[in-house]
């Protein structure tokens, strides 16, 4: 574990997303990162150790990665963890207040529960699960908290009580792993097209309508297509808060984690190219129906995709996760950690739904009615 403390009074800091630079929260002083990096305190003693049995083979050549042990960490009741358990789980202790922490598989930068203290586990984010980069925060976690409250205003359908009566449960800034493709979509889809053309004479009405076929074709080049690399984040969820701007990146470097969670993927490449390859084929078939215009009628009767030249990069992108309570029922929501952008669902009042949806209907018949008077139906 690596705990990144004050070299002036010695307490926890933290990554500062509004200076770019490491402050401590007691006497305000604040460091490089590399001055970050000079004063942390790293603890590998046996006491620390995580107890990944199953992943012992996938870092165990990382220079920054502790040696795992073999057997199980003994609970304090004198039970031992089972093999499924060890696998699942970490145990680790804090180097501050000597406190029991149980991570699961995937943390790899958390707080002490008793005492606060920053935690950064390398061995998580090092070898062949290093980022490649990572977008450091740039909105704050008070940021994050007014959005929610800018959020809640002018929503017609939301219950007026639930704006004074809900609680935020928890804030969190964390850094959710991605995988990025850079590849090209070659694609190619069939259409079928109608036009239409009616006359009259003194006797007859006439409609003539004309059938086309077309064919298109085309190569579309796609720049760090994200997918999120955790299984119990929603995909749809994390697309709805692009989109995050991979130009402003910098290489990964573990003092970004300090104060924020963070998690690594378990969800491999190889599985999250599918996620990626259906958001690609649904942007290129849309490009190319874009192409086919000026007719009273298209259908695309056909269509697929190849991907090809495919390269593929893993990242670290800041999100923060806000979790409020109303009524027994929890409400998530989450804000993009460099643009701002927020999304989360809220409760709808079915009184107003109800009573808005008759409204509609009345006004809705009104205008027909008197359409139909005014054409003499009536």
């Amino acid at each position: 574990m690596t705990v990144y403390k004050c070299p002036h009074c010695g307490a926890r800091v933290e990554y500062s997303s509004s200076s770019g630079k490491m402050k401590c929260p007691y006497c305000d002083s604040e460091f490089t990162l590399d001055e970050a990096k000079a004063a942390a305190h790293t603890d590998q003693s046996d006491s620390s150790i995580p107890v990944w049995a199953e992943e012992a083979t996938n870092i165990e050549n990382s220079d920054s990665a502790p040696v795992l042990t073999e057997e199980p960490h003994a609970q304090n009741s004198g039970s031992s963890w089972t093999e499924s358990e060890t696998s699942d789980y970490g145990i680790y202790n804090c180097t501050s207040c000597g406190a029991e922490l149980i991570c699961d598989s995937t943390t790899a930068a958390t707080r002490c529960p008793y005492c606060d203290n920053v935690i950064v586990l390398q061995s998580q984010l090092s070898g062949e699960l290093k980022p490649d980069m990572i977008l450091p925060f740039k909105v704050s976690r008070e940021q994050a908290v007014s959005a929610l409250s800018e959020h809640l205003k002018g929503k017609k359908l939301l219950p007026k009580v639930f704006t004074a009566e809900n609680h935020i449960e928890e804030v969190k800034g964390v850094y959710v792993p991605f995988w990025l493709y850079d590849t090209t979509a070659e694609a190619r889809a069939s259409y079928k097209m109608t036009n239409v053309r009616t006359w009259s004479d003194r006797n007859y009405t006439y409609t003539e309508t004309s059938h086309f076929t077309a064919e298109r074709e085309g190569s579309l080049a796609f720049e760090a297509v994200p997918v999120d690399g955790l299984q119990d984040m929603a995909n749809d969820l994390m697309e709805s808060i692009e989109t995050f701007d991979v130009r402003e990146a910098v290489p990964f470097r573990p003092e970004y984690l300090s104060g924020f969670y963070a998690n690594r993927y378990d969800v491999d490449s190889d599985t999250a190219i599918s996620r990626a390859a259906e958001r690609i084929t649904r942007t290129a078939a849309e490009a190319l129906d874009n192409t086919v215009s000026g007719y009273a009628t298209i259908s695309r009767t056909s269509g697929s995709a190849r991907l090809a030249g495919t390269r593929v990069s893993y990242a670290l992108f800041p999100v923060w996760l806000l979790s409020t309570s109303w009524r027994g029922k929890n409400y998530l929501f989450a804000m993009n950690g460099q643009s701002g952008r927020f999304v989360g669902n809220l409760p709808v009042d079915t009184g107003k739904y109800w009573m808005l949806r008759s409204l509609f209907s009345v006004l809705i018949g009104g205008v027909i009615y008197a359409g139909i008077r005014f054409l003499g139906f009536i």
